[in-house]
């Protein structure tokens, strides 16, 4: 069966509908799910009603209706450890798809509960006015140097970064690396990725050690003075898409999540995000990435935050 044909069919179990509808709960940025949501009525004709706010607000949300026996939304669009935990929880249900097949390795959980939208790559970011491209680091130990005293940004909620970039360096090695940096230099703590990429954007953070290269790269095609380069490992985390275990619209639930993996990647491109498929480009510059567990433990974040407390400010 063709790929346009499984949406056909799909589309036509969901058309004795009056008025074709589903509901998305989601944490993707405003103008990133106006456009996915615009693009899939034309195509589709199902309109997509959204409830938006953090991955943990989302997460908060949907514990506490299944917990009060409601099931009011048909898919939800997050970041990956938030959905790993809805899975346990079993709020998600298992999907088998095509379009998984073309997915990157690494990327779809062995269990189907979920799959990857797009990827957010952790980069390090910087503002071209405050940094010389001739004093960018090549290493983690060249943020030791003192001319970094004040200039270095970090986001309060990026423990899986941290940890995933401390398995390459050496959990006890990278931790005294950060500890040392953090005492001697300083870090500008951010809470979230998007006010992080503003304060490089407007200077008053020159560097930043982990922000999403998506919104570097739309920032800069805006005429920004940003741009980023990539400390050895290029951390990745997985945003995906799951569907409801009861999902009101059970038939547009799943042309919408089929969608989001097929027809949403080259608008996604377009956007500036990693798409997870194998047959699109990475534009990430022929970097090798490293993803992040999506299973953050709580001694990983503990480790973060510790950091965080003794950041020598």
């Amino acid at each position: 069966m063709s790929r346009r044909l499984g949406f056909a069919l799909l589309l036509a179990a969901a058309a004795p509908l009056a008025s074709a509808q589903l509901t998305l709960y989601t944490s993707n940025a405003a103008p990133t799910i106006q456009a996915l949501s615009a693009d899939f009525e034309k195509r589709h004709g199902v309109r997509v009603n959204v409830w938006r706010a953090s991955s943990i607000k989302v997460l908060q949300r949907l514990l506490a209706e299944k917990k009060a026996g409601r099931w009011e939304f048909d898919l939800v669009s997050i970041s990956a450890p938030e959905l790993e935990a809805l899975y346990r929880e079993g709020v998600l249900q298992e999907v088998n798809s095509t379009g998984h097949r073309a997915l990157l390795e690494g990327t779809l959980p062995a269990h189907r509960g979920w799959a990857p939208q797009f990827i957010n790559v952790f980069v390090q970011a910087y503002n071209t006015k405050a940094v010389r491209p001739d004093e960018l680091p090549r290493r983690w130990v060249d943020l030791l140097d003192e001319r970094w005293k004040g200039r270095l940004g970090v986001e309060a909620n990026a423990g899986e970064w941290y940890c995933t970039v401390l398995k390459t360096l050496g959990e006890r090695d990278g931790a005294e690396l950060f500890r040392e940096m953090a005492a001697r230099n300083g870090l500008s703590v951010r809470h979230g990725n998007s006010v992080l990429a503003n304060m490089v954007v407007s200077g008053e953070v020159p560097l930043a050690l982990a922000v999403y290269s998506h919104m570097i790269e739309e920032a800069k095609a805006q005429g920004a003075p940003v741009d980023w380069f990539a400390l050895e490992p290029l951390v990745a985390r997985v945003n995906g898409v799951g569907v409801s275990r009861q999902p009101p619209h059970p038939h547009a639930a799943r042309l919408f999540y089929e969608y989001l993996l097929t027809e949403a990647q080259p608008l996604m491109v377009k956007l500036h995000y990693v798409s997870p498929r194998r047959d699109l480009p990475p534009a990430l510059r022929g970097a090798k990435l490293v993803f992040a567990d999506p299973q953050v433990d709580a001694r990983c974040e503990n480790a973060y935050a510790a950091l965080l407390k003794a950041k020598g400010e």
